[in-house]
C-alpha cells in the first residue's frame, strides 16, 4: 500500500505540497484561502476514444460489469489539462520551515481546533474504535483537504483514464482506474459524485482508489463508504483505520522536539539509528524544557534541516504516518499540527537562513513591503511561491532592475 501512495505523491506534487489535492498549498504566501480548483475541460480526442474501447475489454476481464462501464464512461472525456499538469511538474523540495509555515499556519490551526469542536463526538467514537487519537485524525484531514474545504472537483474517472491513456505511468493509473470502477460497482458513490484531484486522490482524506479499496470503512453501517460528501465521518474513520492497520500505538507521540548537547555526534541521527530514550538521555539529549523524554519505546533522532536546525526524537508512530505518505516533511507536518491542535507549542528550535541568507522573518518582511508598495503577494507567511515571485518581477520591472522574480537581501534593502 505504501508503494502506491508514494507513486501518487509524485503525480500530484504540482497540485499540492504533500500528496494531497489542496491541503498544503503556497500561492506565493499561501496565507489567504484559495478558491477551489476549477473543473478541467474535456476535449475530443480520437486516440483516447480508441484507448477507452480497448480498456473496456481489459476491465471486463478484471470483473467490471458492462453496466458499470457504461455508466462510468457515459460522460468521460480526455482532459488535456491533466496531462499538462502531469508533464510539467517541477522537481522541488521545500525546507521544513517553509512546509510548516503552511501546514501549521495560524489559519490551519484555528480551523482545526474549530473542526475538533464541531466533530468532537464523531472523532471520539472513531478514536474508541480504532485507537487513533482525535487530534491526529484531524491533522491528517487538515493537511489532506483543509478540513474538507479542498476535496477536488475533477471527475476521477476522466482524470485516471486520461493519465492511463497518456502512458507516462500508464500501468499505475490503469490500476487506479480499475479500482475506481470497482468502487462504483460497489455502489459507494455515483460517477458524477466521484471527484477529486487531477491525479485521482479523492475526498476529505485524499485516498487514491487502491487505498480506498484497502482501508475505507462504512463507519455508520449505512452500506456505503462515503468519503466525498460534506459529512466527513467515513473519511475520518477511514484515515484512522489506515493508521490503525499500519500499526498505530495509542498514547505514543509521533515525536518530541529535543535539545542536543554541544558536541553531539550527528552521525548517530536518522531513522535507521534507534535506541531507548534513556540511552539518548545518557548522551545529554533533553526535551525543550530540559527534562528527560519519557520512554515511549525505541526512538531515533532526526535533524531535518541539519545541525543548525531543530531536532526531534521520533517513535514508531512516526513510521506509521509514513505509510500514509512517505515524506519526512509530511509526517512532521501531521505530527506538529496534531500537537498544536491540542494546545502544544510552536517549534522552539531555530531554523537556519535559506540558501539566499534570508530568514523567514526577512521573507515575511519582503512580502509585507512588496504588498504595501502595490505589488500584492497575497499574504506574508514567508513562503516564496508564484504570487510572491510575480510581485518581485513586477517590482523589478518597475524599478528598471533585471527581472529575476527571486527574493534577496538586496531586494529587501531596496524596499526598506
Amino acid at each position: 500500500m505504501q508503494a502506491t501512495r508514494r507513486a501518487v505523491t509524485l503525480a500530484i506534487a504540482a497540485a499540492a505540497l504533500s500528496a494531497c489535492s489542496g491541503g498544503v498549498r503556497a500561492t506565493g504566501s499561501g496565507s489567504r484561502p484559495r478558491a477551489p480548483e476549477p473543473q478541467l475541460q474535456a476535449v475530443p480526442n480520437a486516440g483516447f476514444d480508441t484507448w477507452v474501447a480497448g480498456f473496456r475489454g481489459r476491465a471486463a476481464g478484471k470483473g467490471i460489469a458492462a453496466g458499470t462501464l457504461d455508466s462510468a464512461f457515459r460522460s468521460v472525456g480526455f482532459l488535456p489539462g491533466v496531462v499538462e499538469r502531469d508533464r510539467n511538474q517541477t522537481e522541488f523540495t521545500r525546507t521544513l520551515q517553509d512546509y510548516l509555515a503552511i501546514a501549521a499556519s495560524d489559519e490551519r490551526i484555528a480551523k482545526g481546533r474549530a473542526a475538533l469542536q464541531r466533530q468532537g463526538g464523531t472523532l471520539a467514537e472513531i478514536e474508541a474504535r480504532y485507537g487513533v487519537e482525535a487530534h491526529v485524525v484531524a491533522a491528517v484531514w487538515g493537511l489532506e483537504s483543509f478540513y474538507g474545504e479542498r476535496r477536488g472537483t475533477v471527475p476521477v474517472i476522466s482524470a485516471l483514464a486520461t493519465l492511463a491513456y497518456d502512458g507516462r505511468r500508464g500501468v499505475f493509473f490503469e490500476q487506479q482506474l480499475v479500482a475506481a470502477l470497482k468502487i462504483l460497482q460497489n455502489g459507494d458513490v455515483t460517477p458524477s459524485g466521484m471527484t477529486g484531484s487531477w491525479a485521482g486522490a479523492m475526498g476529505h482524506t485524499q485516498f487514491i482508489p487502491t487505498s480506498y479499496l484497502a482501508y475505507a470503512v462504512d463507519f455508520r453501517g449505512d452500506g456505503r463508504r462515503d468519503i466525498w460528501s460534506d459529512d466527513p465521518t467515513d473519511a475520518l474513520a477511514s484515515a484512522a483505520a489506515y493508521l490503525s492497520r499500519s500499526g498505530w500505538t495509542r498514547g505514543q507521540p509521533w515525536g518530541v522536539e529535543v535539545r542536543l548537547p554541544t558536541g553531539f555526534n550527528i552521525g548517530q541521527t536518522g531513522r535507521g539509528s534507534t535506541r531507548s530514550p534513556s540511552d539518548w538521555a545518557a548522551q545529554g539529549v533533553r526535551d525543550m524544557n530540559g527534562g528527560t523524554v519519557p520512554n515511549h519505546g525505541a526512538a531515533s533522532i532526526i535533524i531535518p534541516q541539519g545541525a543548525n536546525g531543530p531536532a526531534f526524537m521520533t517513535f514508531r508512530n512516526f513510521t506509521v504516518i509514513t505509510r500514509y505518505n512517505n515524506s519526512e516533511n509530511y509526517v512532521i507536518g501531521v505530527g506538529h499540527l496534531s500537537d498544536r491542535l491540542r494546545g502544544g507549542p510552536a517549534i522552539r528550535g531555530a531554523f537556519p537562513p535559506d540558501a539566499r541568507g534570508m530568514t523567514i522573518g526577512d521573507r515575511q518582511d519582503l512580502q509585507r513591503r512588496l504588498t504595501a508598495a502595490g505589488f500584492d503577494t497575497e499574504g506574508s507567511d514567508g513562503v516564496i511561491g508564484p504570487k510572491t515571485k510575480s510581485a518581485i518581477s513586477a517590482f523589478q520591472q518597475r524599478r528598471g532592475l533585471p527581472v529575476t522574480g527571486e527574493p534577496s537581501l538586496e531586494l529587501l534593502a531596496l524596499l526598506r
